[in-house]
This record gives C-alpha cells, sequence and structure tokens, in this order.
C-alpha cells in the first residue's frame, strides 16, 4: 500500500505567463511557496489494461446518440494509448517516444526556419454554430508522442484511430489498395465501400491550397505530406464525411493515403488541427465557428476521461485567454507570448520575455504544440529555470543524466510506499523502471521555443481562433 513520506524539497510550481501575470495582477510579485503532489510510479506501472478500452464498437454507433440541432456537443471517453500496446518494454516505448519527439522538434524547427518563403494562410470565415467532442489517446504506448482521437471516416462511418496535431494542417487516412502501408489497430479504410467518398480535381480551389499539389491521369488531384523524422503520406486527395459520434461533418478535404511509410505506428491516420488554410477548423470554421479545445490526461492513465471539443461548447468558462500571435510568415502553428517563468512562487531572474520574442522576418516566437511532448525552451531560459528548480531539490537524490534530460532524481528508494511531496507530474516524469525521474524541460539551440504536452497534461487548453485567443483552464479534465 501506498503511503506518504515527506520530503524537504522546495514546492517547486512552475507558471507560464498566461497564468503568472493573471495572478501577480491580484497578488504581487511573489507568492507563498505550492506544494504538489507527485505519485511516485515508474515506467510500466500502468493501472489501465487492454480490457479496460471504453471505444467499443457499440459506443460508437449513431444510432444510441441523441443529437441536438442547436448544440450537438457530445462526451466521449478518453483512453490512454497503453492499452493498444503489444510485445514492447516500457523502456523502449520511452525511448521511441524521445526519438520521435527529436524528429518532431527538428522539423517543426526547420520549417519556422523556412518560413520566410511560404506565404501566410487565410482563416476560415466566423460564424457562430453548434458543437461537437470525441475522444483522445495518448500515444506514448504506441512509441509515439501525439495524442490519438477515434472517429468514423466514409458512410457508413468505419470508426478508427486518428492523431490529433495541432502541427499539421492537412488531414489524411490509409486508405486501400494499398501499395505501401504501415500497420494499424483498425482495418484499412476503403473507399470504394464508402457511399460518400468523392475525388477532387486538379483545377479544384482545394485542390490548389496543398503546397504541392499534383495530378494523375484521371485528372484527381494528388497529395504528399513528408515529416520531419523521414516519413511520408502519399496518394488521392479527396472529400470524406467525418462522423464524431453522432455528428456528422460532410465534405471534408483529406488525403487518401495508398502509400504511407515510415515512424506511424498505430493509427489509421491524422487530423490536422493546425491554423492553416487546409486544417480541420478552418474547413469547418462556418459550422463551428472556429473554436475547439482538448485536455491531455496524465499519460499513466489513472484520471478521468475527457475530451476534445469543437464549437462553442469547447470555451471553457474557467479558462484564462492569452492572444494568439500570427506570424506571417507561417499560418500553420500556435504562437503565443511567454513573458516569464516562476519557480515557487518567485519569478526566475534571466528569464525575459525578450528570450521569447517573435521578430518580423518569422524567427523566434513561441508555439503550444500536442505532437510536442518535451517543452523546449531557448537555452538561455531554459538553463535560467533548471537552475532555480535544482536550487529547490537539492535535498533530493541526484541520478546520472537520461538522454536528453540533464536533471534527474532517483526516487528508487521510495518504492512503492511514498507520495513524495514534489511538483505534479508536468514536471516530472519516470524514465524507467527503477525510480528515477527526470525534470520535463529541455534547452534547444533553435530560436523557437515549444511548449509540449507534457506540461500540457490536466489542463483543458482552449483554441479560440475566432477570437484570436488561447485559454488554459486547471483541471479541465475532470
Amino acid at each position: 500500500m501506498e503511503g506518504k513520506a515527506k520530503a524537504k524539497a522546495e514546492a517547486l510550481a512552475i507558471l507560464f505567463s498566461f497564468l503568472l501575470l493573471s495572478f501577480l495582477s491580484f497578488t504581487g510579485a511573489d507568492k507563498p511557496l505550492e506544494y504538489q503532489s507527485l505519485v511516485v510510479r515508474p515506467l510500466g506501472e500502468n493501472p489501465a489494461t487492454k480490457s479496460q478500452l471504453s471505444w467499443t464498437e457499440t459506443e460508437t454507433q449513431i444510432s444510441t446518440l441523441p443529437v441536438s440541432e442547436t448544440d450537438p456537443t457530445m462526451t466521449m471517453h478518453l483512453e490512454h494509448r497503453d492499452v493498444l500496446a503489444f510485445n514492447a518494454t516500457p523502456e523502449a516505448l520511452f525511448n521511441l517516444r524521445l526519438q520521435r519527439d527529436a524528429f518532431r522538434v527538428e522539423a517543426l524547427s526547420k520549417m519556422a526556419a523556412a518560413a520566410g518563403g511560404r506565404r501566410a494562410g487565410r482563416n476560415g470565415t466566423h460564424a457562430q454554430g453548434g458543437g461537437f467532442s470525441s475522444s483522445v489517446t495518448s500515444g506514448l504506448a504506441q512509441g509515439s508522442g501525439e495524442y490519438f482521437t477515434r472517429l468514423g471516416v466514409g458512410t457508413p462511418p468505419k470508426y478508427v484511430y486518428m492523431v490529433l496535431d495541432t502541427g499539421s494542417d492537412v488531414v489524411w487516412i490509409q486508405c486501400a489498395p494499398c501499395r505501401k502501408c504501415y500497420s494499424q489497430t483498425d482495418p484499412v479504410f476503403d473507399p470504394k465501400k464508402s457511399g460518400s467518398f468523392s475525388s477532387i480535381s486538379c483545377k479544384s480551389p482545394l485542390c490548389l491550397r496543398l503546397d504541392s499539389p499534383g495530378c494523375n491521369s484521371r485528372q484527381s488531384c494528388l497529395y504528399q505530406v513528408a515529416y520531419g523524422d523521414g516519413s511520408f503520406t502519399f496518394g488521392e486527395f479527396s472529400t470524406e464525411t467525418l462522423t464524431f459520434r453522432g455528428t456528422r461533418v460532410p465534405k471534408v478535404a483529406l488525403g487518401c493515403g495508398h502509400d504511407n511509410e515510415g515512424l506511424f505506428v498505430g493509427a489509421a491516420g491524422l487530423l490536422g488541427l493546425g491554423r492553416g488554410r487546409l486544417s480541420f477548423p478552418t474547413q469547418t470554421g462556418l459550422r463551428f465557428g472556429r473554436k475547439f479545445s482538448y485536455c491531455l490526461v496524465d499519460r499513466s492513465a489513472s484520471s478521468k476521461p475527457s475530451s476534445v471539443v469543437f464549437g462553442q461548447s469547447a470555451v471553457s468558462r474557467t479558462a484564462v485567454f492569452t492572444p494568439l500571435i500570427t506570424n506571417p510568415k507561417l499560418d500553420t502553428f500556435y504562437y503565443l507570448e511567454l513573458t516569464g517563468i516562476s519557480v515557487g512562487g518567485a519569478r526566475v531572474a534571466g528569464i525575459t520575455a525578450s528570450l521569447f520574442k517573435l521578430d518580423a522576418a518569422g524567427n523566434g516566437g513561441v508555439i503550444i504544440d500536442s505532437g510536442t511532448s518535451v517543452t523546449r525552451l531557448t537555452r538561455r531560459a531554459y538553463v535560467s529555470l533548471r537552475d532555480a528548480f535544482r536550487a529547490g531539490a537539492v535535498d533530493l537524490k541526484r541520478a546520472p543524466d537520461y538522454s536528453l534530460f540533464d536533471t534527474c532524481f532517483d526516487f528508487g528508494n521510495a518504492l512503492p510506499r511514498a507520495d513524495v511531496s514534489l511538483p505534479a507530474t508536468n514536471y516530472l516524469i519516470p524514465v524507467d523502471t527503477n525510480g528515477v525521474f527526470c525534470f520535463a524541460f529541455a534547452g534547444t539551440m533553435s530560436g523557437l521555443s515549444i511548449i509540449g504536452n507534457i506540461q500540457q497534461q490536466g489542463f483543458r487548453v482552449v483554441f479560440d481562433v475566432a477570437a484570436s485567443r488561447i485559454g488554459f483552464a486547471a483541471r479541465g479534465c475532470a
């Protein structure tokens, strides 16, 4: 049984500016130290089991769900992706996650650096409308840093897992016949068996929105999307109906991929949630008002289920908002302003807004990204934050560095008895099965800082693109 053990560590409450500045406006520059509980659960000790997967076929049938014309929001269970893992050790899955994370950060940084030669996109038209929701699943167990949602594709709908990605625009899914397809959990989608699948012509405005459109002998539009880790998807650009537990969304432009190669694992495709012209939120802007939110559960899968929500219902009443910043050179990413970080209630010296400024050329800045796991800060900011964290944890037993992590602690002797008064799981994560935890931040030599999904866990993150703002609601997964 788990008991309690006190650690003589300073409480380390890290608040990004969108929370910090709101707090400071009422209480001043400093506040009493905060203590947060960390359940010392190493890799592999996951309470979820494969038998607990809640997304059964009967739960996704449209006929079982009433749909309101004024507010068709539905809530679907959120499950941890560990329940779909097979024949892989926790260490192998975690190391693959870090590998994908490194590839992704490199790709995002390269996209931002090359943004000068890319034209800015247009947002969808603002309109009031209803909403809907779907479930989100953490991708750790399949070796990825992304999260997954369950949705139906085609008519009748075939339910599949789709990666949820705020750093991408194009929606795509693996399609039969496959020239080359990776292994996925569900059967590969066959467009010939769907009554709503439709090809797009090469001259269609939708086709021309692609960065690199192609054309086949039938004058049908072709797409190709390549990722920083060498993965790519190629196939026919088309329109199809997507179903989110009773809410049908027709004529969504998506790629029907017949050649999909790389590190894709488990999911059938990707639901692009970026700010670009072909992203799902932009395509459905007239219906859902360009608003969506998600809440990412702790990767231990021990918390209650939550959801990803589209429409007016996505905007949490308890959220604290900060303006979205537009990069005129790059329309995909969600930029925000980070002005400071606090540790234990005190602002960290040396971390100023100038370290995160987005300049007129599109360089630098801070983005929030669902597909990056570990938050990256510019090197100078990271070193200041890390040193402040270490200063408050001098009584904890240090462990050797692990991969990109240079601040790790050994809680092995505390297992399995202790809940240690330490930072929440947004700040320390397990890296092995022996009780070693590491500070879940890293430095980057790139000018681009990225707020990753580990730090987003437990918050409902609201993307109100229509109002050009992003919000954060604490304890949003309840």
